[in-house]
């Protein structure tokens, strides 16, 4: 039997030839362009992929916080101010009543005693405890007077 008459044979020469000349490479421009869209969508991917984790975490933080319990309050509590006497409407001339400014009392201006937290750390009356449960005398810082 001779092997040039094999239909298989020839028919499969004929893929081979085919295969060989679909088998080349594209221009090295249209494999970099394919890479370089590959990387643009990964560094996308990755970009929004951390948005979404932050985002997630920040309203899962805000969820777990307490929330306001309300306005914030100073540190310490304003003076009231007393009104300025040229505020005050001037009271008519021929009334007799008087207003309502002169019936209230004057106030105080002196300035409130020191609070013992303003107090220097060296200006404590109490004496420290020893650990044993005795007192310790400590030494004053002014030096003692003489009487004479």
């Amino acid at each position: 039997m001779p092997d040039s008459h094999d239909p298989l044979r020839s028919l499969f020469r004929e893929a081979a030839s085919a295969g060989q000349s679909a088998s080349t490479a594209p221009p090295v421009a249209v494999i970099e362009r394919r890479g370089e869209r590959h990387r643009r969508r990964r560094i996308a991917g990755v970009a929004a992929a951390c948005f979404l984790v932050l985002a997630g975490s920040g309203a899962a933080l805000s969820a777990l916080l307490p929330g306001d319990s309300g306005p914030t309050l100073p540190a310490t509590t304003p003076v009231p101010v007393a009104p300025s006497p040229t505020s005050a409407p001037p009271p008519p001339s021929g009334s007799t009543a008087p207003t309502p400014n002169s019936m209230t009392p004057p106030r105080n201006t002196t300035a409130p005693p020191p609070l013992r937290s303003m107090m220097p750390p060296g200006s404590t009356t109490v004496p420290p405890a020893d650990p044993t449960g005795t007192a310790t005398t400590s030494m004053s810082p002014t030096p003692p007077r003489s009487l004479g």
